[in-house]
């Protein structure tokens, strides 16, 4: 049985021809795993920069009649990044979906190994490549662990929360979270509730920090910009982001 993520089976009678895919980084990964099984993809799928391919809007708001007239025979989503809803009607409309739920550097490779299965795609080099790279990420960070908050967005404030792929990421490179154990995901907090911490990490997406963003809200503490692909997209992007994110965390 082919099932998803989240345990749901994916009810595919025949072998995958068409897939419309609803997250970026899980784009790049069919498109260079399984090229021209994509016929559709949301505005932000911006890698790879020449795929062609139907845009069915954002992440958080897919067109589902032109989705339907895509005829995939399986929708790609996310539990994190997409609505439930839309699931729901796609759903509705029998379209096979595979939904992921991803919050680790080795769930992402065990989930994305599944899927390109399903697809019975034949191009893995770059996963393999991911894995080598990921194997001992920490011997080219500093000697010392950091305690960090990671802001994901302000006006309000937001942060990395508990359970997130970005934070196993970072954990991995030697950076703490410390708010690893809050109760939400991605909580709503002060500045001035802030707990105790060294480092302030500033992704350049969904937000796109500055440089003034780290002296302006949280003065003499250190900051580090860093990107937000690098951190948070899983697919063919894990081969070169321990290395850039070691650089960047430790500059």
């Amino acid at each position: 049985m082919f099932a998803d993520d989240l345990g749901y089976a994916v009810p595919l009678t025949s072998p995958v021809r068409r897939v419309v895919s609803l997250v970026p980084s899980l784009t790049e990964a069919i498109a260079v795993s399984a090229p021209g099984l994509l016929v559709g993809a949301t505005d932000w799928c911006v890698h790879p920069v020449d795929l062609a391919v139907v845009r069915v809007r954002g992440t958080k708001n897919p067109d589902i009649e032109t989705i339907v007239r895509l005829a995939p025979d399986l929708v790609v989503a996310s539990e994190e990044e997409n609505r439930e809803a839309d699931v729901v009607a796609l759903r509705a409309a029998g379209i096979p979906l595979w939904v992921t739920d991803i919050r680790t550097v080795d769930g992402a490779f065990e989930s994305i190994e599944r899927l390109l299965d399903g697809l019975s795609a034949p191009d893995r080099e770059w996963l393999a490549a991911a894995r080598d790279a990921w194997r001992n990420p920490e011997s080219g960070t500093a000697a010392y662990r950091r305690r960090a908050v990671v802001a994901i967005w302000r006006r309000p404030w937001m942060f990395l929360g508990r359970d997130t792929y970005a934070g196993d990421v970072l954990r991995r490179l030697g950076v703490d979270n410390v708010l690893a154990g809050h109760a939400e995901r991605y909580p709503r907090i002060d500045l001035a509730d802030l707990p105790p911490h060294d480092l302030v990490v500033l992704p350049d997406e969904p937000y796109a920090f500055a440089a003034t963003d780290g002296p302006e809200a949280f003065g003499d503490t250190a900051t580090a910009l860093v990107n937000g692909q690098a951190l948070t997209w899983y697919g063919p992007r894990m081969i070169s982001s321990p290395v850039e994110l070691s650089r960047q965390l430790t500059r």
